[in-house]
């Protein structure tokens, strides 16, 4: 039976590559994923690891618990009893090296492609109904504008 364990409190710079390199003194570990921002890419602290012996991540929960690293207090236990869709889901995306996704390059190629012509159409009509709507304002005040 495989051994999961959860980290908590990681601090910035030991990511995916580091912790793999250094749990692996402990046991092989099957799997491993450290929660991040789908937005920035930066770490939410905390992190599932998968051992290929229960017996090993628990000697690794009890080794690291409270362990000092770059300034953080770790925190480490074993999650047990869970059911196999649980585990599933925890390592959803695991062992993959993450790729922050440019969504403001993404943003600004989908405004500056070209416009269907009736949707061009209709931004034309709408920006002239705003612009009447705005002199007929203006007019109200005692503004001429034109």
């Amino acid at each position: 039976k495989r051994g999961i364990i959860i980290l908590e409190r990681v601090p910035h710079g030991f990511y995916e590559q580091e912790m793999k390199s250094y749990f692996s003194q402990f046991g092989e570990v099957t799997r491993l994923r450290l929660s991040r921002n789908k937005k920035t890419g930066r770490s939410k602290h905390y992190a599932f690891l998968e051992f290929s012996n229960e017996s090993v991540a628990e000697i690794v929960a009890d080794t690291m618990n409270n362990y000092l690293l770059f300034g953080h207090i770790l925190k480490c236990r074993v999650l047990k009893e869970l059911e196999p869709e649980q585990i599933e889901k925890l390592f959803k995306g695991a062992n993959k090296r993450f790729k922050v996704i440019p969504r403001s390059k993404l943003a600004k190629r989908d405004n500056d492609k070209a416009k269907p012509e009736e949707r061009w159409q209709k931004l034309v009509v709408r920006e002239e109904q705003r612009r009447q709507e705005k002199k007929a304002q203006l007019e109200k005040l005692g503004i001429d504008y034109d």
